[in-house]
């Protein structure tokens, strides 16, 4: 057995240790992880800066989901597992920002102008839940998720025409909420 398969063998117990609270050993296996999960992501990605973004959002879905990796199972596997599943999530997202820059008919319009004044997280989420449920619904699609419009069609079961329209007025409804709470 040679040092790296040494290494992978100590992963599960890393793992374990790291799920019940020891600091040291989840910093040991992570530093460990990282050319792992950067040679994963090669194999789907191309792209050094969409590459690093990769392996950066796969160490933070392996520490939000940490809890699920049962220790008497292989490790690599379920890293695997992850790290697919985001190179497929980060090629998506650039997939649908590339068609929302080439298709001007689909794109959405923006949240707020550049002469509207801008809101904290909290003032957007409160104008949020001022809106009827559908538009906040397609609202958090298109500009929470970066969902296209068609996506949003999908998930919906709405025409992209009726995504369109409850946008617009999600949006001309924001903005109104949005001047009325900055007069007050």
């Amino acid at each position: 057995m040679d040092k790296s398969e040494a290494a992978r063998d100590e992963w599960p117990h890393l793992m374990a240790l790291a799920q019940s609270g020891d600091q040291q050993a989840y910093t040991r296996l992570l530093k460990a992880l990282v050319p792992v999960i950067r040679s994963l992501a090669r194999r789907q990605i191309a792209d050094d800066v969409l590459l690093e973004d990769v392996v950066q959002d796969v160490l933070l879905a392996v520490h939000r989901v940490r809890h699920t990796y049962d220790p008497a199972s292989p490790f690599l596997p379920w890293l695997m597992a992850i790290a697919h599943a985001r190179g497929i999530d980060a090629l998506r997202k650039r997939g649908r920002h590339s068609l929302r820059e080439t298709d001007c008919d689909l794109a959405p319009e923006p949240l707020f102008t550049a002469s509207e004044p801008p809101h904290s997280q909290e003032e957007l989420s409160a104008l949020l839940d001022q809106l009827p449920a559908r538009q906040r619904q397609i609202v958090e699609h298109v500009h929470l998720r970066e969902m296209s419009l068609s996506e949003t069609a999908t998930h919906t079961n709405l025409t992209v025409s009726a995504v369109k329209s409850l946008l617009h007025r999600a949006l001309s409804n924001l903005r109104r909420l949005g001047a009325q709470h900055g007069r007050s």
